[in-house]
């Protein structure tokens, strides 16, 4: 920060592993909320402004209709927890220069190490294995192109006079975990055995968020708009998998 002086950071660093959040709390705290502060009080000493990513898993509850920005939070496990601690601390910290951007379902060419890949990918290999697939039905979210974030969180950058605060960026519309698969496999023409599994968001004893999906109203407000879900997902799967 102090050689380069940048105007904007963006920071990409979480530790989104939900089961192991659980098993390592003081870690996730750590990277989702002690280090978010830190790079936030850098950031405003130098004048820079400051993109850092949180999360659906900020919310619970019973709701069905999509989250806005200004919702109150109610996390129900420590990834949650731990991301919208972050949020607080980097909005504490550099008040006037921290932008968070909550966003859903993430998939990408690139993967994620934590994860070993993308849900979608995984889902891929899964259906050209010949495997049967049960798939959480329950779970209602906003699945995201990472391609397709990272040109709105640019745009969102160069929007004029963009005010501080918490924005949400996520592809338009929503569906279960077994409804992407069913889409997954259905553009790509694959004969997927796919089957709906209803955990009740449990994977244990941890709780994962019934309903996660989030409306991009300030983003829509500033005309930055993404495509829904499924055509952001036939577009990667072609170019992927032409």
């Amino acid at each position: 920060m102090a050689r380069h002086r940048p105007e904007l950071v963006v920071n990409c660093a979480a530790f989104h592993n939900v089961p192991q959040c659980e098993e390592r709390p003081e870690e996730a705290f750590r990277v989702n909320c002690t280090a978010v502060r830190d790079l936030a009080l850098i950031c405003a000493e130098a004048g820079a402004r400051l993109f850092t990513f949180s999360t659906d898993y900020v919310f619970g509850g019973e709701r069905r209709t999509p989250w806005g920005e200004d919702d109150l939070p109610r996390p129900l496990q420590i990834y949650g927890i731990s991301r919208l601690a972050g949020e607080h601390a980097a909005l504490a910290a550099a008040p006037g220069h921290a932008v968070i951007i909550r966003t859903c379902g993430l998939y990408g060419q690139s993967g994620t190490r934590a994860k070993g890949g993308n849900f979608v990918d995984g889902r891929v290999a899964d259906a050209r294995a010949g495997k049967t697939i049960e798939m959480a039905c329950e779970q209602v979210v906003a699945p995201t192109s990472t391609d397709d974030l990272s040109r709105a969180v640019f745009a969102l950058a160069a929007a004029p006079a963009l005010a501080p605060g918490i924005y949400h960026l996520v592809n338009e519309g929503q569906c279960s975990w077994y409804e992407l698969t069913l889409a997954i496999a259905e553009i790509l023409g694959l004969p997927a055995r796919v089957l709906p599994v209803d955990r009740q968001g449990r994977s244990g004893t941890m709780r994962r968020p019934l309903y996660s999906v989030l409306a991009n109203h300030k983003a829509r407000r500033l005309g930055i708009t993404l495509a829904p879900w499924r055509d952001a997902l036939e577009r990667y799967l072609r170019r992927r998998y032409a």
